[in-house]
Formats: structure tokens, sequence, C-alpha cells
């Protein structure tokens, strides 16, 4: 498994086009080989981080090369973040519970 921690912060002014674009990547990733899941915070103090995960090196890069994406990257660069920070992993250990109790 492929993890990738992307932290972030928008310029002020930027929240609808943003959201916009966000979705659409949403929306496209979801379409990736290889795409296990998306998830994506928002913290009180503004800062989000966004979680995706990919069952291989392979998916991921054709993830990261894809060109709407770079495309995406670029836009977000030019126009959308004041700061960001990411961080690619390869899982070494997983574990999962889910209660049979709701």
């Amino acid at each position: 498994m492929i993890i990738t921690v992307f932290r972030s912060r928008l310029r002020p002014g930027v929240e609808p086009e943003y959201q916009r674009v966000a979705r659409q990547m949403s929306e496209l990733v979801r379409h990736m080989g290889g795409f296990v899941d998306e998830k994506r915070f928002t913290s009180d103090d503004g800062e989000r981080v966004t979680i995706v995960r990919f069952n291989g090196r392979e998916n991921h890069r054709a993830w990261a090369e894809h060109p709407d994406h770079v495309g995406a990257q670029q836009r977000g660069r030019a126009e959308f973040y004041s700061w960001y920070d990411i961080s690619v992993a390869e899982e070494t250990y997983g574990r999962r519970f889910e209660s049979s109790l709701s």
C-alpha cells in the first residue's frame, strides 16, 4: 500500500474554485487503477489534510503523472495554496477493526 499525506493551507478567497477543482480530482482518482481510498479533513485552524491510498507504486505513479492531476498541481501552486507539504510512504503494517455492534 502506498499512502500519500498532503497537508496544505489555501490562500484567501480561492475556496470556491479550489473546491471545484478538488471535486474533479476526487472523481478522477476514484477511477484510477489501484485506487483504494481518499479522505479529506480540515482542521479548525484551516489546515487541510488529504490522505490517498493506492495498492502499488505503479498505480500511485500513474496518478501522480496523470495529465489532469499535473495540471491541478500546477494550478495549486500558482493559484490556491499558501503552502503545502506532501509525504509519500509505503505501508509496512496495517490492521483493521470493525465492530459488529453499531
